[in-house]
């Protein structure tokens, strides 16, 4: 097959190899951590602590005393997996048009996904185990391929469930959550208001606001905090007026019969959150909105539209693979987070970063340790869903000038 690259750009054989090897060790450090903690957490401690690398991932004692897989197991879960991802990826957009209407895209969207995940969570639990089953059954009865269904890989969910249903480790989970939509939610929304107006504007404030956003991005975490803290832990007296006046008081009555304590609760780690995250946000989206041409807007205003619906309709749709970019590093910022969290929350509010760290730091057994490994593992298959979800608006966002100065 002949190589139709230009001539300039055509890379020599060595430097072939030494790009793809270098790709690939860097992937094999990069991901070694995860895939081993990985491992671990589905061991039982003397073989999730064990010295040999091999009885680490081979597992005899989870399998004695637990569960183990075969070979047709773990080449069954890969196909499964493969198949889980592929469907959506090819027959999304022609399955959502089949069956919503053109005016009920976004609900459909969701009920679709939805609905996805309880047929593919249906599906692990139940079909996948009775054909794993059923072809371990026959092969076993076959003695050239007998070996292919001998279980071999220990197993165990217990430090899971102990995790999730024990621990009670949904809390956190539920308390991340909060945070973590609070802060894509403001953040996006007035980064996104906030970007398009600057980069409309030709006025040099628009520069200084965005040089002052920048500084104050650029300012220790743990400065913001604790210029904040005070406010959060006197909340109630500094509220106090306000819930005697009379108007004003009795809206905020909707909501409270009296003012509320800030400090401890995830109000206060979103303000503080979508303070720290707002200056990049803007800068990232206005980097966006200068790509989108002016003309749109004009011609939406030729059309008749206001500026706020030529925002909405016309400038919004173009800019999607931005505000998902955008909105995944909002994301990252809330959901990793540690410092902000684990000074303004308390153990009640907690959210699952300072959660997993309170288990090292206190007196623990290898038991212990084990469920905070599962833990530390749970908390990434949010992210890997969310990029799996989005990876070609990513992937379009960054190459859009997402990350450009």
């Amino acid at each position: 097959m002949q190589d139709d690259t230009p001539k300039a750009f055509r890379q020599t054989p060595l430097l072939q190899i030494s790009s793809y090897g270098f790709l690939a060790f860097w992937a094999l450090i990069a991901a070694f951590p995860l895939v081993w903690i990985l491992i671990m957490s589905f061991k039982l401690p003397i073989d999730a602590f064990a010295q040999s690398p091999l009885d680490v991932i081979v597992g005899s004692n989870t399998a004695s005393k637990a569960s183990a897989l075969s070979t047709v197991d773990i080449i069954l879960g890969g196909v499964f997996a493969y198949y889980a991802y592929q469907i959506p990826t090819k027959f999304y957009r022609t399955t959502l048009e089949y069956f919503v209407p053109n005016q009920n895209k976004n609900m459909g969207a969701f009920a679709l996904i939805l609905s996805y995940v309880f047929v593919l969570i249906g599906c692990a639990l139940y079909l996948l185990p009775a054909i794993s089953s059923l072809v371990n059954t026959i092969l076993s009865v076959i003695p050239l391929v007998s070996l292919l269904a001998e279980p071999f890989i220990g197993y165990t969910l217990e430090h899971y469930y102990s995790v999730w249903v024990d621990n009670t480790f949904y809390i956190q989970f539920k308390n991340s959550l909060i945070v973590t939509v609070g802060v894509v939610t403001i953040s996006l929304t007035v980064g996104t208001l906030a970007a398009y107006a600057l980069s409309r504007t030709a006025s040099n404030i628009a520069i200084w606001l965005l040089i002052t956003a920048l500084v104050f991005r650029a300012l220790p975490h743990s400065v913001l905090v604790t210029g904040y803290l005070p406010f959060f832990i006197e909340s109630k007296e500094i509220l106090e007026p306000l819930w005697n006046m009379p108007i004003i008081g009795w809206l905020l009555g909707l909501f409270a019969d009296v003012p509320p304590t800030l400090y401890g609760q995830p109000l206060a780690v979103i303000a503080v959150l979508v303070a720290i995250n707002q200056p990049f946000t803007i800068w990232m989206l206005r980097s966006f909105f200068m790509n989108v041409p002016k003309e749109l807007d004009e011609a939406a205003r030729v059309d008749g539209c206001t500026h706020f619906q030529a925002f909405r309709k016309v400038i919004l749709p173009v800019m999607w693979p931005g505000l998902i970019t955008t909105g995944l590093f909002s994301f990252l910022l809330a959901y990793n987070d540690y410092l902000v969290t684990s000074l303004l929350l308390d153990n009640q509010n907690q959210t699952m970063v300072p959660a997993i760290t309170a288990y090292f730091n206190r007196e623990t057994t290898a038991t212990d340790q084990v469920e905070a490994i599962a833990a530390a593992t749970s908390i990434t298959a949010p992210l890997f869903i969310l990029v799996m979800l989005f990876q070609k608006q990513i992937v379009s966002g960054l190459t859009a000038g997402a990350v450009k100065g």
